[in-house]
């Protein structure tokens, strides 16, 4: 395993002295997730979980399982992913941490999707809503998931409604790379339903900000989807140009 110099984790194991907190060794443990030290980050969020019980931080032991569910979800481990994610809502929940069981519910939804399990995904996210749609930075993600299981099952009426919603989640917090994927999802939707004019519009939308933003995948994704509803127009110069 990689040296991991400096860690307060390390320093935490190795004996006397002052202890750091669990969420200091949560975000710790993000740090290396985000960076790709995921043997590392493995470490880490066990620790923040140990640190997290001794001291009845239950917040910080919620969001640390969840976390730690997600990693091994990623490594393709579904029954650890699962029992983790279980765990963290029921944490929460005992604690009555309404956003955070709500989160852990959203979660275990997108496992669900991922494996087929679409009406199990739809309860999920619908019980996810109703305990933390309150909160919009939640709201949008939880909307934009049921967005994506109403594409999925073709409900393109549903898909619109949700993406909508979404989109006015974002905007209330000022998010403007959320906006751009709302805008980018809407147009995809609205050219599924040969509202070409609408899907124009989006796309235009979305990639204004995602250029702002300097996202250039998604530049590109919008061009792209661009040019098809050029050529379903039958504009094929503007189709060539986006392409």
């Amino acid at each position: 395993m990689p040296s991991r110099d400096n860690s307060i984790s390390d320093a935490w194991a190795s004996g006397p002295g002052a202890k750091p907190r669990a969420s200091e060794l949560l975000a710790e443990a993000q740090a290396h997730e985000r960076s790709g030290r995921i043997s590392e980050a493995l470490d880490a969020y066990h620790v923040a979980i140990a640190s997290a019980e001794r001291s009845a931080e239950n917040a910080v032991l919620a969001e640390a399982l969840r976390r730690l569910s997600i990693v091994h979800h990623h490594q393709n481990d579904g029954d650890r992913a699962r029992a983790l994610c279980q765990r963290s809502y029921e944490t929460a929940l005992a604690m009555g941490e309404s956003g955070l069981a709500a989160e852990a519910l959203n979660t275990l939804g997108g496992y669900e999707i991922e494996h087929g399990a679409m009406r199990s995904a739809e309860e999920y996210f619908e019980r996810a809503l109703k305990l933390g749609g309150a909160n919009p930075r939640l709201r949008c993600r939880i909307e934009q998931n049921l967005g994506i299981l109403a594409t999925i099952r073709g409900d393109h009426a549903a898909a619109l409604r949700h993406y909508g919603a979404s989109l006015e989640a974002f905007q209330a917090m000022g998010d403007d790379k959320g906006c751009a994927i709302a805008y980018h999802n809407l147009g995809m939707i609205s050219a599924d339903r040969k509202q070409w004019a609408d899907a124009e519009r989006y796309y235009e939308q979305s990639r204004t900000l995602a250029e702002r933003i300097g996202d250039v995948h998604l530049q590109g994704l919008c061009l792209l989807n661009h040019s098809e509803v050029h050529i379903a127009r039958q504009a094929y110069e503007l189709a060539r140009r986006d392409a």
